[in-house]
């Protein structure tokens, strides 16, 4: 059993390079604290109205969007119930995307993996050859636009290029940990499902999920027996129409937080946004490739999480914990059993720059005496 250990009011403050939740701006913490206000009234209007329609002008989409509370695993779900009847086609490079097929599995839907060795990307003539030779077999396509568990980018827009040639089969991509912080444009390349949650890369509190819909996966939904009641595509878009609200009961503090961020994000601008991320991307593979070396396929390294190959053999555990204790900040081991000692990741996603990711970079050198 696990015990009971008493939240206290006196820890440290840490800054966090993890690939998230990540530093979020003071007002916009500030912003959670307002009276509160009920979700059925006008106010609530206001506010979702704002953040929804925000979103979509910072995203240049002309989809449909809905804020939920929830993570944004919840649209692993969602998408699966909303779209699938059967089968499914996951692609798989490391843990997200595993885990996403998991939940297909879970689902009782058919699950097919197109697995590459972890480190390597999703390559769109494999998806191609896939698709091909499935006789329109598969209801949907899924991957991982940012696999954080490796660093891996996948190239998720000729992806959906590819897909859109198969009219009845669906593009699903997480993108839990990029958006925000890496540019797509999702309606010029066919993206019918894509989702994020706010403490990656938006540098919002944790508890809200974004999902960008298109209409052919609304149409998809509605023509179906059955779908998913929380993240359900028509219930939440009708409602919206209708009331201009969510259908359930939202984290309301978390939503004003979220309407603080995203007019600095407006200001900043979604191409304007992914080229600073760029820029803290190019500054962390330089350093890793002085010092270690890049985990990810070249060509395909993540502009949000950096994974980089521990070919010093620095005790990684060790040096996080004396970093942390030291320096006040936060980096990530590996992910998983297999990475945990092997690599290493370091977060460089929403409010940080370059100079922010180079005063980690130089705790890192002086405690691991590089």
């Amino acid at each position: 059993m696990t015990e009971k250990r008493e939240y206290r009011d006196d820890y440290p403050e840490k800054t966090l390079y993890i690939p998230g939740p990540t530093e979020v701006r003071e007002d916009v913490i500030e912003a959670m604290c307002q009276p509160m206000f009920g979700h059925r009234m006008d106010q609530m209007t206001d506010l979702y109205t704002t953040i929804v329609e925000d979103t979509k002008e910072f995203l240049g989409t002309d989809n449909d969007l809905m804020i939920l509370t929830a993570s944004g695993t919840e649209f692993w779900e969602a998408s699966t119930l909303n779209l699938v009847d059967e089968n499914i086609l996951c692609t798989t490079c490391g843990s997200f995307s595993e885990r996403h097929a998991n939940v297909a599995e879970r689902l009782g839907k058919n699950v097919d993996r197109l697995e590459y060795e972890w480190g390597k990307a999703v390559k769109p003539e494999d998806v191609r050859d896939v698709l091909d030779q499935s006789d329109g077999k598969y209801d949907v396509v899924s991957c991982v636009m940012n696999e954080s568990s490796t660093g891996v980018r996948n190239p998720i827009e000729e992806i959906g290029d590819v897909v859109a040639e198969y009219p009845d089969t669906y593009f699903v991509v997480d993108a839990v940990s990029a958006l925000g912080g890496d540019y797509v444009d999702i309606d010029e390349h066919d993206i019918d499902v894509i989702f994020a949650s706010t403490q990656k890369a938006f540098a919002m509190p944790p508890g809200l999920a974004v999902c960008v819909v298109s209409d052919d996966a609304y149409d998809r939904e509605v023509s179906k027996d059955s779908a998913s009641w929380y993240g359900g595509f028509q219930r939440a878009f009708d409602y919206y129409d209708r009331k201009g609200q969510t259908h359930s009961t939202p984290a309301i503090p978390i939503m004003l937080a979220y309407r603080k961020q995203m007019k600095y994000m407006l200001d900043e601008g979604h191409e304007g946004r992914s080229k600073r991320h760029e820029e803290m991307a190019e500054y962390t593979r330089d350093w890793a490739n002085e010092h270690f070396a890049m985990f990810p396929e070249e060509g395909y390294e993540s502009q949000t999480v950096a994974c980089i190959e521990n070919t010093q053999r620095i005790d990684v555990a060790a040096t996080i914990e004396q970093v942390s204790e030291e320096y006040d900040m936060a980096f990530s081991n590996g992910y998983g059993s297999t990475l945990g000692e092997e690599t290493f990741r370091i977060g460089h996603m929403g409010e940080h720059d370059v100079e922010s990711i180079e005063a980690l970079t130089d705790a890192i050198e002086d405690v691991a005496g590089l």
